[in-house]
């Protein structure tokens, strides 16, 4: 649903606008413009359920000075565009592999020196030097941190006497007695593959394993990753892949038939207890039960609280092309959008966690649950997405899930990552 920006962010935005001004006067920008007019950028954000809340900040923005122009990008091809030598002048997306091949490359340039660097948490610019790193830069800026658990439904926890789990014995057990209470314990919805490995299987690796230590030595083994290499797929998530497919017993029976929006709207209706998604859900849900209690928690795969950790991804982060048109400009405009107040709302509004050190903290108590976690560095990336796109991981994933033989299909992955490493 089209919206604006709430009036605390549009009084915020004019006076961080003004600041932005008086940056572009310090760097020089101002000069840029010349009699021609503002330096024209171009601005790429291509989040679909973000778009007109940055539409209207680049109009706010683009009101309030007048030396530099901002276009907001929201279609065009990122790979074309760097292939050309014409990629927008400033990224705002999520930063997965695909980004990453073009920061090993080179092709973004150093942001180390901007202030926001050195506010950004160390343990969340780690996120980023997870899939690649370029020597002597800081090309990328995390902007805004998705963090995903179990969505649990409130109500039913109480009406069945439950408390979250902290440990995996205690997570069957609660299954157990929603199942004797004639209640669904977790939806599932096999029919989209993505939703299976963001969830149950992301969240089984990523609580029983080094996610991001894991992928560092596998891809030390490269060519050699199979029965017999020091880590491999076939040995590290055999257990985790058990633990998921145990768990798997306590979903819904048409789980197979049922695709990410049928999640949405059954579990809005109160069809099972626990969802295993992420807060880009939370909004879906609420179109359906705008009232309805959810709250989070990280899911339980050991039987040691301490192990207990969220999934997160780089929901959006900031980068500049070594081929933009106008750098100043560019890193004018990033200034601006990363000053506290301006991340902090958007934050707020799209139910993300803050990457800098001074980030106001999450207020809506739908994801209050994993704000202890994030606070103490208790997270890791989804182990599906650290695998190349030339792998079907995701098909692969499903099939585990619909009851495919985990020991073949792990061989298999092993087969895949050593067959794209040799093709490197």
């Amino acid at each position: 649903m089209p919206h604006s920006i709430p009036a605390r962010t549009r009084v915020r935005v004019a006076l961080s606008a003004g600041l932005a001004s008086a940056a572009l006067a310090m760097t020089g920008c101002a000069g840029v413009a010349g009699a021609g007019g503002p330096a024209e950028i171009t601005f790429h954000m291509s989040k679909p359920e973000a778009i007109p809340y940055f539409r209207d900040l680049v109009q706010q923005f683009n009101t309030d000075q007048q030396d530099v122009r901002v276009t907001l990008d929201t279609a065009s091809n990122l790979s074309a565009g760097f292939l050309r030598g014409n990629p927008p002048d400033v990224g705002l997306l999520n930063y997965n592999m695909e980004m990453a091949r073009f920061m090993e490359r080179g092709a973004l340039s150093d942001l180390a020196d901007l202030p926001v660097a050195e506010r950004i948490r160390p343990d969340v610019q780690e996120l980023v030097d997870q899939y690649a790193t370029y020597p002597g830069r800081t090309s990328v800026l995390p902007y805004s941190v998705a963090a995903a658990s179990v969505i649990y439904n409130v109500q039913i926890f109480e009406d069945n006497g439950l408390e979250v789990p902290t440990t995996w014995d205690e997570l069957i057990g609660a299954c157990e007695t929603l199942l004797d209470a004639g209640v669904t314990p977790i939806y599932a919805t096999f029919k989209d593959p993505w939703t299976v490995a963001q969830g149950p299987f992301d969240y089984t690796v990523g609580g029983m394993l080094d996610v991001a230590g894991f992928y560092e030595q596998l891809n030390a083994e490269g060519t050699e990753v199979g029965p017999d290499s020091a880590v491999s797929f076939q040995k590290d998530f055999a257990e985790p892949v058990a633990r998921m497919n145990e768990l798997l017993l306590y979903v819904n029976d048409d789980a197979e038939s049922k695709g990410y929006g049928d999640g949405n709207v059954a579990f809005a209706k109160g069809e099972a207890a626990m969802y295993l998604q992420g807060p880009w859900a939370l909004g879906e849900i609420a179109k359906t039960s705008p009232d309805l209690e959810l709250g989070t928690f990280p899911l339980p795969v050991t039987d040691d609280p301490e192990d207990l950790k969220v999934r997160v991804n780089l929901d959006l982060a900031l980068w500049i092309p070594e081929a933009g048109t106008d750098k100043e400009a560019a890193r004018a405009f990033v200034e601006y959008l990363t000053q506290q107040d301006v991340m902090d709302d958007y934050n707020r509004e799209f139910l993300g966690f803050g990457t800098t050190e001074d980030a106001a903290p999450a207020e809506d108590e739908r994801i209050l649950g994993m704000q202890e976690f994030y606070d103490e560095g208790k997270f890791y990336q989804g182990a599906s997405r650290a695998i190349p796109l030339t792998i079907p991981v995701d098909n692969y994933i499903q099939a585990l899930a619909t009851g495919a033989d985990p020991e073949s299909t792990l061989a298999r992955l092993d087969a895949d990552w050593a067959r794209v490493a040799f093709r490197e």
